[in-house]
């Protein structure tokens, strides 16, 4: 009975090792897309170097103001004109979190990603002349 109960403790110590052991997480057990989403998180504006480009030209006149809000799972925006929603969802690409879908299928890239910075690129297939047009966007905020 004794052996029994040895193999079966040695056995369940086994398989919550193996457990503890899985997954991407950071000493404060913390997954990728968690430590992402607390910089991602609030309110983001163009501050003193924020801009939006097109193909490579600031187009940031054409976006005055823009600010994006971050909340999980959700986004807002001011003065997104036809390249974003006033509101709509989002989903993390991968357990990576280098880059989330928007629910207008956009893909947004992370091209960098810290408490103060936050850039991003994406490919817009809208139309317009002015605010959405299509091209590539990249777009530099702050908090």
């Amino acid at each position: 009975m004794k052996i029994n109960r040895t193999k079966t403790l040695s056995a369940l110590v086994l398989i919550v090792m193996i457990i503890i052991g899985c997954g991407t997480v950071d000493p404060n057990g913390l997954i990728n897309q968690e430590l992402a989403f607390e910089k991602l998180a609030g309110d983001w504006i163009y501050g003193v170097n924020g801009q939006i480009t097109l193909d490579g030209q600031d187009v940031s006149l054409n976006y005055p103001d823009f600010s994006i809000s971050f909340a999980d799972g959700t986004y807002t925006t001011i003065n997104g004109g036809n390249l974003f929603r006033a509101t709509g969802t989002w989903t993390w690409v991968s357990e990576v979190a280098g880059s989330i879908n928007l629910d207008t299928g956009e893909e947004v890239t992370i091209l960098d990603l810290s408490v103060t910075r936050f850039k991003f690129s994406f490919t817009h297939s809208g139309g317009g002349v002015v605010a959405g047009t299509s091209g590539n966007y990249t777009v530099s905020l702050e908090k």
